[in-house]
């Protein structure tokens, strides 16, 4: 059945509604997770919140990633992509929107408070859609074609903190922050969308013997008649998945891990960016100037994860990969060594930066499909979340550690900082783009044109058919 897919020479117009499915799922997903930061902004004069107090409403969904990440992908491999895609979008959504109902910060529970607990689990939705939309697509996907199909539905990732900003600038005047909150129930219309036109994925459906729902799942992929393709005559014998089976393979384990920790240095500047825009650019800008700053550095971003799309099959994933992490870290080491130099009054730091938005953003093209595709079918959205998860603790690490160089007082957001030392905070964010090339070249292996049955036999010896295991009973 599944040589059908791997025959395919070009993509029906259902596969095309799952992939811009996925698209906007990552982003809106990412619209959600990156609303808090203008929220949080505005709270900050309103309330008076302490330093504590907004760093933890911050960091709170990031913290939340990490398990989310561990549970939906285990989850995945238990009930199904399209079960955990539906469940993690009402996840995200309505933790979102419950957020309306946040106390004044002189309640019971302050106000702080109630957002910090909310954003956790606004970070577990978070981790789930990213680790699960990209093993279901890629499961309908040709091998020739995967690679570039997956790059292209993390594009539009950085266009969800670009819109978040446009929302705060539009809409915050007129509804208020916990109005939007209520912007924030949008990525609801996903879950309408996946139950309209997306199927469970075939893979895994044949995994879990239930041939005829696959044969449905890849002739709607494919549109054709079911009646079209013929049923296996054998299934393969499937135990139960367990979490703890991916230790089996400590190789993929660091891969996956070791590649998905990039994010740290390109996360933690997005996270630092406004601020470090304010302090470095003589003369100095406001807070609002420098968000309209930054939606240029996540344009750069966006078109930096299309110009990879063309490189992902040509150069490999390890080749393309490779290239844009050596760029991304040599440019965030030049960003913070020349922060005070200026062409024609230009400043080269924010040139710099724009740059490596470009670059870095791109990374993680590369970087989300890979720390799926290496994984076995029964173990594939486990592994994306294993990997993904541990990649997630970049998100808060990468942050503290640049206060702590730059001599903070406070570990969230520092109240005099050593501008001297910007190029040792940003040489620091650069080092985990090096754990990419590690993962890449010391434990993983190039999956560019490999069918994942190529890459499960890779993995494992193949899997005993019911037919055979009941003939060596017999026997």
């Amino acid at each position: 059945m599944i040589e059908l897919l791997e025959q395919q020479k070009k993509l029906t117009t259902n596969q095309w509604k799952l992939i811009c499915t996925a698209n906007l799922a990552d982003l809106l997903d990412f619209f959600d997770f990156f609303l808090i930061g203008y929220v949080t902004a505005a709270l900050t004069r309103q309330w008076s919140l302490t330093y504590w107090e907004g760093g933890a409403i911050l960091l709170a969904s990031g913290l939340g990633a990490v398990p989310g990440a561990f549970f939906w992908g285990w989850l995945g491999d238990k009930v199904g992509r399209r079960t955990v895609f539906i469940l993690a979008t009402l996840t995200i959504s309505l933790a979102t929107g419950i957020m309306v109902f946040t106390p004044d910060q002189n309640a019971l529970v302050p106000g702080w408070f109630f957002l910090m607990f909310f954003r956790f689990f606004v970070g577990v939705g978070n981790a789930g859609i990213f680790t699960i939309d990209l093993p279901l697509v890629q499961e309908f996907i040709p091998a020739y074609k995967r690679g570039w199909v997956s790059a292209l539905i993390t594009t539009l990732l950085p266009g969800g903190s670009m819109l978040a900003g446009l929302a705060a600038w539009q809409l915050l005047p007129i509804v208020g922050w916990r109005g939007l909150f209520l912007v924030g129930l949008v990525p609801l219309v996903l879950v309408f969308m996946i139950r309209w036109w997306v199927p469970e994925s075939p893979r895994w459906l044949l995994l879990k013997g239930r041939a005829e729902e696959a044969r449905r799942s890849l002739a709607w992929a494919l549109m054709i008649e079911p009646g079209e393709i013929v049923l296996p005559s054998t299934l393969p014998v499937t135990g139960k998945t367990r979490w703890v089976e991916l230790f089996r393979y400590p190789r993929l384990v660091a891969a996956g891990c070791l590649t998905g920790l990039t994010q740290t240095g390109g996360a933690s500047l997005g996270l630092w960016g406004p601020t470090l825009l304010t302090l470095v650019l003589v003369p100095k800008i406001t807070p609002e100037h420098a968000g309209f700053l930054m939606i240029f550095v996540n344009l750069a971003g966006i078109l930096g994860r299309f110009s990879i799309t063309t490189l992902i099959e040509p150069l490999g994933r390890r080749g393309s990969g490779t290239l844009y992490c050596v760029m991304a870290a040599l440019l965030m080491v030049l960003a913070g060594y020349l922060h005070d130099v200026y062409i024609a009054g230009a400043s080269l730091f924010y040139m710099l930066i724009v740059a490596q938005a470009f670059f870095g953003s791109a990374v993680y093209a590369v970087v989300g499909p890979y720390m799926a595709e290496i994984w076995p079918a029964r173990l594939r959205a486990s592994g994306m979340g294993l990997s993904y998860g541990v990649g997630n603790c970049g998100k808060f690490l990468g942050p503290l550690g640049l206060a702590l160089i730059m001599g903070a007082g406070d570990l969230i957001k520092p109240a005099a900082p050593n501008l001297s030392m910007l190029g040792p905070a940003l040489s620091y964010f650069a080092a985990w783009y090096i754990l990419g090339l590690i993962g890449f070249w010391a434990f993983g292996f190039e999956p560019k044109g490999r069918t994942f049955d190529e890459i499960d036999s890779k993995h494992d010896t193949p899997a005993p058919t019911v037919a055979t295991a009941a003939r060596a009973s017999a026997e």
